[in-house]
């Protein structure tokens, strides 16, 4: 379902002005652009900066820094991670964002597991 609300993601920040002006800029069903995933990735492929880099790899990198964020004290809903990452998970992190997150240690605090561990 495309309107569901862990479908929408807030911007704010430094370029949240700039982003609302350019997509305000658009006619109704202009799309922002015309390239394809793979379209883009071929690109990508032509430039020795971008050598590793996947289409989610941007997405990969907006969970880990927010498992990270977490981890450092931030104080946000975690669910939210996953919401960002457009895995349905309606109350917990969904074991899909666990998968994308690159900081294994950040993820166990976050989730306590230590304290699971402990017991043992």
């Amino acid at each position: 379902m495309p309107f569901t609300p862990s479908r929408w993601t807030v911007i704010k920040g430094d370029w949240t002005q700039a982003i609302y002006v350019l997509l305000k800029s658009l006619l109704p069903f202009q799309k922002l652009t015309t390239w394809t995933t793979a379209m883009l990735i071929a690109e990508w492929r032509k430039s020795p900066n971008m050598v590793g880099y996947t289409a989610h790899s941007i997405k990969r990198g907006a969970v880990t820094h927010l498992f990270r964020k977490a981890d450092e004290g931030e104080q946000f809903p975690v669910v939210l991670i996953s919401r960002l990452a457009k895995h349905k998970a309606p109350e917990q992190i969904a074991d899909t964002t666990l998968r994308y997150g690159g900081d294994p240690v950040a993820m166990a605090r976050l989730l306590a597991t230590a304290t699971v561990t402990s017991l043992l």
